[in-house]
């Protein structure tokens, strides 16, 4: 059985990229349609992505400050 050269790209689905920023898989493949995202076309036609990219993009959005994420940490509020 042949192995991936080390330089292969590990690759993810859009699942997998919308589990990461907790999105829609529909809206990473609008990113792609949009040129935010890079997508490469498996041979049966569906995308996947390159995760080093998918980190750098992570990278690139800011965390929440103080206050927010102790707000996302309890829950969503209770409307009274």
């Amino acid at each position: 059985m042949a192995s991936r050269p080390p330089e292969a790209d590990e690759l993810l689905t859009p699942a997998e990229v919308a589990a990461l920023f907790r999105v829609d898989p529909k809206t990473v493949t609008r990113w792609a349609k949009a040129g935010k995202l890079t997508s490469i076309r498996t041979l049966g036609g569906h995308r996947r992505y390159r995760a080093a990219e998918v980190r750098a993009l992570l990278g690139d959005i800011p965390g929440p400050r103080a206050g927010e994420a102790a707000a996302s940490e309890a829950g969503p509020a209770l409307g009274a």
